[in-house]
């Protein structure tokens, strides 16, 4: 909107010759400014609509006087705002600088402290985590399995005459039985893995009956009574069973029985473990005439533990 016009504030223009045609008269509107806060009133000229357009050079620096005018105004604003900076030589406030101040290097140096320390944990927890091992190691080797033979009973045994697979004339020998152990683990933190190599019931150096038994875990602290059958049909005995006399009353045959028990305890997963043998061994008589069991004393056989 304009304001009201008087007399002081129009303004007319001469013409600049005779021979041109007059001109529009041209006035002039003096506003408060808007921009200013303490009172003092900038005024800011502003050309008529009705101002001749034949002159674009006037128009031109009134329109960048006024452009300069409204943004100095603002400019003013907004650092009364701000609280006054401090102004450099070009009007600019002037802030802060973070002056940065020594080199990378101890940063560096941090970085490589931080690593060394890391390999130190690491180190260390191996350390005292092969030390734990070593102790549950230690203290779980005395804990081997306890191997008792029972008896031996024997369901057909059998002394002739034959021929081997190539036709040698030689003594034979059939045996058919049932063996039987406890076995029992001390253990009171792990259990036990039982496993054996082939038992064998030996004549002279000679296996006439083979049995194998079968692979199993047994709990900590627990008994557990196997058997295990013997098997040999047809043995040839060679110059072995010279020594052997059939009679109508039967016969005796010292046998010897040879195995070893073989027991694995995963103390820790499959980072500690024991391993314990037992080779065992136990001389005894088959009589080919009696049915009874073989019973085994404690003292009968030996046990050899590595």
């Amino acid at each position: 909107m304009l304001s009201t016009k008087s007399e002081s504030d129009i303004t007319s223009l001469a013409p600049s010759s005779p021979s041109r045609s007059p001109k529009r008269p041209a006035y002039y509107v003096q506003s408060p400014s808007r921009d200013s806060h303490d009172g003092d009133k900038s005024s800011s000229i502003q050309p008529s609509p009705m101002e001749s357009p034949s002159h674009p050079s006037s128009i031109g620096r009134h329109s960048r006087n006024s452009s300069a005018s409204r943004f100095s105004g603002i400019f003013r604003s907004s650092s009364g705002r701000k609280g006054g900076r401090k102004r450099n030589d070009k009007g600019w406030p002037e802030c802060n600088v973070i002056m940065e101040e020594g080199s990378y290097d101890e940063f560096e140096d941090k970085g490589l402290t931080r690593r060394l320390q890391a390999l130190l944990a690491v180190f260390t927890f191996v350390v005292l985590f092969t030390v734990f091992c070593l102790i549950i190691w230690g203290a779980s080797r005395p804990y081997k399995a306890e191997i008792t033979v029972r008896s031996l009973t024997v369901n057909n045994f059998y002394v002739g005459e034959g021929t081997d697979f190539s036709g040698v004339p030689t003594k034979m020998l059939t045996v058919n039985g049932s063996l039987k152990m406890n076995i029992y683990n001390p253990a009171t933190i792990f259990g036990i893995h039982i496993s054996s190599t082939p038992i064998n019931l030996i004549y002279y150096e000679i296996p006439v009956a083979t049995g194998q038994l079968k692979k199993y875990y047994q709990p900590r602290k627990s008994h557990r009574t196997v058997s295990v059958i013997l098997e040999g049909t047809k043995v040839p005995l060679y110059g072995a069973g010279s020594s052997l006399t059939v009679s109508p009353t039967g016969v005796e045959v010292p046998l010897r029985l040879k195995f070893e028990i073989r027991s694995r305890g995963n103390v820790v997963g499959k980072l500690v473990r024991t391993r314990h043998r037992k080779q065992i061994s136990c001389p005894l008589v088959i009589d080919s005439t009696s049915t009874k069991a073989i019973k085994f004393k404690k003292d009968s056989c030996t046990y050899m533990s590595e």
